[in-house]
């Protein structure tokens, strides 16, 4: 089941792994580093489409993002 507070500790988890800085990956979604700040604190999520463009930015599975599974990589 997903859970918002998983989601929040995921990102913020691999982002800082991949030294990325909340304008890198703002930037590549095209939103605010407050918004990026506001889902690594568990304030907000994201659409399905913000979600596959993080997904595809860290190579990381979306179930993995959403806690749906401690798999990290996406299965191809």
């Amino acid at each position: 089941m997903f859970a918002k507070k998983i989601f929040a500790e995921r990102l913020l988890e691999i982002r800082k792994a991949t030294h990325t800085t909340q304008a890198n990956i703002a930037a590549a979604l095209g939103v605010s580093t407050a918004f990026i700040s506001d889902m690594e604190h568990g304030r907000k999520t994201t659409s399905i489409e913000k979600l596959a463009q993080i997904c595809v930015f860290y190579n990381v599975s979306a179930d993995y993002l959403l806690g749906l599974t401690d798999e990290i990589k996406p299965v191809h």
